[in-house]
């Protein structure tokens, strides 16, 4: 067995995980461990991120992030943690000037920063790189960046499986080591999750193959809180049809930025106004009331013929198509869709997680010694994220993550106890040596995929959450009993195991919390409660029992 010393872990590497193990090192932590299920720098959600970054910078017309701020109040429905979202608001131009600086590649427009109005924004506040490149773009920035500090060292093919606690204190980790089929432990003064979202939980879904709810898991096991976990961003015009190979299905929002496309039903009438959002002027539509019109209108029988709407730029001239998306238009021709002759069919999909573990302006969580970043925080964005929101998120709460980390594996001494983590690594162990059962973790997360889109969706009844939540808990009790084919190097049956224990605990939380939730606000939804009450402007706490369950409580 391998064992790992360290002063601060940081679990996940994308750009929030990142950006947390420079602050880290920038804060003085001497040995940085940034760890990932996949490849450290390669996985996550800001890699996949082909749309803008929302910061006040100024840069097209007068703002401050105050303004900012507001907007981002306005989007969360009135369950906006505003000491987070502030410190979000405020921060986001120091990490893009930043970012400016290590040569990330802002879009330009005469000298300045280039930057557009998005959906929810009161001025043009959101830069970019490059039409479909600005997440690509950020995450090589930052991987240049780690790989010149030599504080920080790099593990990919590790999945974390235990936060280990001493004292109710964070002080180490056990994980699995894919590529050996080995356990591995870490000592650690501090430990920072940045494991992303759980969208990848939903059958439709616009995640990365490692977004199915790890960090919630890990944080909920050691004893801190989530909190929002109801509130699941379904991005509303994700691609449906024809079938499109090799590109983005979350691709149309630039599209619709530039160029005005227009949604409309399966009889080509324009329907948004009939849901008070009125485009008369532009692309303004928030993504939830966007979601809850397509939605609509599909379940009204004026959908498209493959169950969403049309998405049409038939109405912009063929020269300013090929001006603004030249190359891309010639990528959707391979794909048998011109743009100038047909619309293509779009529906809802699976993108953001609101919701996640509770934390202070510090990153900090109740358990000391653990902290959290980018996505897998939660409380910034309430009930509705702010479109560009997403990638600031990761660079602010990243940064301060590793920083506030480091300044506390500083001031505490060595905790670690391996009696502690005997558990976790007997675990990992036995399931190693394999086990016979009634069925595989693959098949039952395939299930589970469908029951959270088909009952903890884009809208939810009670009957429907009850379902869901009763089979949840039935696929937890049969974690036991899952067959796990012997071996150990890169044994998809054991990484499936643990990424189902995971994601079941993650989709609990999602949807104990949706079905006390009784109204609708938001990406919350419910059919059977469909106006939002005042009585509900509280956010809903989520703990795990020492039995295993969950315990919810609403704060005010």
């Amino acid at each position: 067995m391998t064992h790992i010393e360290t002063d601060v872990l940081i679990v996940g590497a994308g750009g929030a995980g990142m950006y947390a193990a420079i602050g880290a090192a920038r804060a003085g932590a001497k040995r940085v461990l940034l760890v990932d299920k996949s490849l450290v720098g390669r996985g996550g959600a800001t890699i996949m991120a082909q749309m803008t970054v929302a910061a006040a910078l100024g840069e097209e017309a007068p703002d401050d992030w105050p303004l900012h701020l507001a907007d981002t109040l306005a989007a969360g429905r009135g369950l906006c943690d505003e000491n987070l979202a502030a410190v979000l608001c405020r921060e986001a131009p120091v990490r893009i000037r930043e970012m400016d600086g290590w040569r990330v590649g802002w879009a330009r427009r005469d000298g300045h920063i280039a930057q557009v109005t998005a959906p929810g924004h009161s001025r043009p506040r959101c830069c970019y790189v490059d039409f479909l490149n600005t997440g690509p773009a950020v995450a090589a920035t930052l991987r240049r960046r780690v790989s010149r500090i030599d504080a920080i060292r790099r593990v990919s093919n590790l999945i974390v499986t235990d936060i280990v606690t001493t004292g109710g204190e964070a002080v180490g980790a056990v994980a699995l080591d894919q590529a050996e089929g080995e356990p591995v432990t870490i000592a650690t003064n501090a430990v920072v999750i940045a494991a992303g979202g759980l969208s990848r939980l939903f059958r439709r879904n616009s995640a990365s193959a490692n977004m199915g709810g790890d960090g919630y898991a890990l944080a909920l096991a050691a004893g801190a809180d989530l909190v929002d976990m109801e509130f699941v961003q379904f991005f509303p015009i994700g691609h449906l049809a024809p079938r499109l190979v090799g590109m983005d299905p979350i691709m149309w929002d630039p599209f619709r930025y530039k160029l005005g496309g227009r949604l409309l039903d399966g009889n080509g009438r324009e329907f948004l106004a009939d849901y008070g959002s009125d485009e008369s002027t532009g692309y303004t539509t928030p993504r939830d009331i966007a979601t809850y019109a397509i939605q609509k209108e599909v379940a009204a029988g004026r959908g498209s013929p493959h169950g969403g709407v049309y998405l049409s730029f038939t109405h912009v001239p063929r020269g300013d198509l090929d001006a603004a998306f030249g190359p891309v238009i010639e990528r959707l021709a391979r794909n048998g869709i011109d743009l100038g002759r047909m619309p293509v069919e779009v529906a809802p999909i699976a993108h953001y997680q609101m919701g996640g573990i509770a934390v202070d302006e510090t990153m900090a969580t109740r358990v000391p010694g653990l902290y959290a970043a980018g996505e897998a925080v939660g409380g910034a964005n309430g009930a509705n994220r702010l479109s560009g929101n997403a990638i600031p998120e990761a660079l602010v709460f990243g940064e301060r993550a590793g920083r506030f980390a480091a300044a506390h594996a500083k001031a505490r001494r060595d905790g670690w106890d391996a009696k502690r983590a005997a558990p976790a690594v007997d675990a990992i162990r036995r399931l190693r040596d394999g086990q016979r059962g009634n069925a595989s973790a693959a098949a039952l997360l395939e299930e589970l995929r469908e029951v959270m889109w088909r009952e903890v969706g884009p809208f939810r009844t009670a009957a429907g959450l009850v379902g869901a939540a009763n089979r949840l808990a039935s696929m937890r009790r049969a974690l036991a009993d899952l067959t796990v084919e012997p071996g150990r190097a890169f044994n998809p049956t054991l990484a499936d195991w643990f990424e189902l224990r995971a994601g079941l605990i993650a989709a609990e939380a999602v949807t104990q919390a949706a079905l006390a939730r009784q109204e609708s606000r938001g990406a919350h939804q419910r059919e059977d409660f469909p106006d939002t009450d005042p009585a509900w402007t509280c956010r809903q706490r989520v703990a795990l029992r020492p039995d295993g369950g969950l315990a919810l409580k609403a704060v005010r």
